[in-house]
């Protein structure tokens, strides 16, 4: 059964205490990667702890413990700490200046969330006092452009949307024309949500990159996926790229795993996370506040 990271991480401790520790170390490699933590990602925690750990000498177990827990939240920290930050609102601020909407593309594939997550985003930014219209470029699947729809009816957004079959690229594009001539603030790019192995699929992202110049892209991920996630990072950010992450499905049984591995493997930020099924359900990642839930021993 799996455990919330906290409970990885006790155990890490309380091992480290009372036996030798890269022995405990070797054991927490293992305990992460039951708990939807990346190979790739643990190993990159037990390597730098190793390296911090080396040569120390136990001490009293108090003491002990909490210099454990700092040393912990040390590795995590600066995995979850990306190269580059984001402010959204600054940067939509910045483009309005230029009298030109912001355009965010939402990748992702099905299931994850992504279409109540773009209506998530809309309501978030309507409560900043920012406008936003909706691009249906997913004329793809049966069904997507009136779930687009329906979830953006129920936040107040526009949306802009072709018969089905139409060319994705052109969606967005009359999106972000309309949104230059009605003063709108964002615009909010739906696309298709096949397997990431599909090769069309990946030619029509790289094409509604190309025909809407997005100045963020991207990538939503279910927390629950566990490494079926890690593989659709790797994909988009291979093939057309990403920006920045959204998780979502936190409110259920989630490890906190995926948040480690997928800034891991994207070296990119997490923006927000999903923890409910409401429209208000959407907070910004806040690395301290994620760093305190783990590391509650």
């Amino acid at each position: 059964m799996k455990k919330k990271l906290s409970n990885v991480f006790s155990t890490f401790v309380k091992k480290t205490l009372t036996e030798k520790k890269l022995e405990a170390i070797s054991e927490l490699k293992l305990l992460l990667i039951s708990n939807d933590v990346a190979l790739e990602t643990a190993e990159e925690i037990c390597d730098q702890l190793k390296q911090r750990l080396k040569g120390d000498q136990i001490g009293r177990l108090s003491s002990t413990k909490n210099y454990l827990i700092e040393e912990l939240r040390d590795v995590i920290r600066e995995i979850l700490t990306p190269e580059k930050e984001i402010n959204l609102l600054e940067e939509i601020k910045a483009k309005n200046s230029k009298n030109l909407p912001y355009i965010i593309v939402f990748l992702g594939v099905n299931g994850t969330g992504k279409t109540t997550t773009m209506a998530k985003i809309g309501n978030f930014l309507k409560k900043q006092g920012l406008t936003s219209v909706a691009a249906a470029s997913d004329t793809f699947r049966a069904g997507a452009i009136e779930q687009l729809s329906k979830h953006m009816e129920n936040v107040g957004i526009r949306v802009i949307k072709h018969e089905y079959k139409s060319d994705p690229a052109s969606v967005a594009f009359d999106a972000v024309n309309h949104a230059r001539a009605k003063n709108v603030n964002v615009v909010l790019v739906d696309t298709a949500g096949r397997q990431v192995t599909d090769k069309n699929l990946m030619i029509e992202m790289q094409k509604i990159i190309r025909i809407a110049e997005p100045d963020l892209k991207v990538l939503i991920v279910d927390s629950l996926s566990g490494n079926d996630a890690l593989f659709q990072a790797k994909e988009f950010k291979k093939h057309v790229g990403i920006d920045t992450n959204i998780l979502t499905k936190l409110d259920a049984d989630s490890s906190g795993g995926a948040a480690l591995s997928i800034t891991f493997i994207t070296k990119k930020p997490i923006l927000f996370i999903g923890n409910g099924q409401g429209y208000d359900d959407i907070e910004e990642f806040s690395i301290n506040s994620f760093l305190t839930n783990i590391l509650d021993i």
